[in-house]
């Protein structure tokens, strides 16, 4: 019996059109493709693809995970000069962590500290944010760094007879302060809202914060939405390199939510 005769003739050069060596075969044709393409491209070309393609990393970094903030003033003295660069962790506050009293962190002022839209045009306001992006030129005017004091549901008062600054009825002992400043030579009592944060300047004699919005809506304070990312390092110039820690002055302060927590205004 011819059983060869009866059996379907198989096409021995066809090939699976699934599978994983189907897919590799199409990476390979895939890469080599773009090398072929890369190779076409002038030594000016690969450097501008070059560039194109590290901007957008470094400004996709930025917006999400680390930006580099200039300091543009001296209100965050001896903590931070003016011109050095601070790394700012943008998933501190991200996965349900708040801020915490002694955090110096960075956020936008409109709304508390800024009343009206952000000045000059559309163009130069997206080059200005881009170059500021990666720490090329200084913030948007809006945007401004400061230590947290108290945050919601803190009462915060100033001052007790020794000139400290209380949380809660507690002192603070401020060592990171600018030498020979006074923790505030403004008289305030604030009960912070829920949601918001009351700020201060560590050179409290030329820092503008919450102790000079006292009288608008918010009263002094910034909602937690405003806040861009907390400062964990200084970056820039080399010998100020140094991780930026929470003082231990804050540690002994009672959680405004538990009950009797404080112990009296003073």
């Amino acid at each position: 019996m011819d059983t060869d005769g009866q059996l379907p003739e198989r096409d021995r050069c066809s090939a699976p059109t699934e599978g994983p060596e189907q897919r590799s075969r199409s990476v390979r044709s895939t890469v080599a493709g773009w090398a072929v393409r890369w190779h076409g491209y002038g030594p000016w070309q690969q450097a501008g693809v070059l560039a194109a393609l590290c901007v957008s990393f470094l400004l996709l970094l930025s917006a999400h995970v680390v930006q580099p903030f200039m300091i543009p003033s001296g209100s965050m003295e001896n903590t931070l000069r003016v011109g050095d660069r601070v790394l700012v962790n943008k998933l501190a506050y991200r996965f349900g962590n708040k801020p915490r009293r002694g955090d110096v962190v960075v956020f936008d002022g409109t709304g508390s500290f800024v009343h009206g839209e952000r000045p000059g045009g559309a163009v130069t306001g997206l080059l200005r944010e881009a170059a500021a992006a990666v720490g090329l030129a200084e913030p948007a005017e809006t945007d401004y760094v400061k230590r947290v004091v108290g945050v919601g549901g803190d009462r915060v008062t100033c001052c007790d007879e020794r000139g400290r600054i209380k949380v809660n009825g507690v002192p603070l002992d401020e060592d990171y302060l600018s030498p020979g400043d006074s923790p505030s030579r403004v008289p305030f009592d604030i009960a912070v809202p829920q949601g918001r944060l009351w700020v201060m300047g560590d050179h409290r004699s030329d820092s503008s914060d919450s102790r000079d919005h006292l009288g608008e809506p918010g009263g002094g304070t910034v909602p937690l939405e405003r806040v861009i990312g907390r400062a964990d390092w200084i970056g820039w110039p080399f010998g100020h390199w140094t991780s930026l820690s929470r003082p231990y002055g804050f540690d002994h302060l009672s959680d405004p939510s538990v009950p009797g927590a404080g112990g009296g205004h003073g």
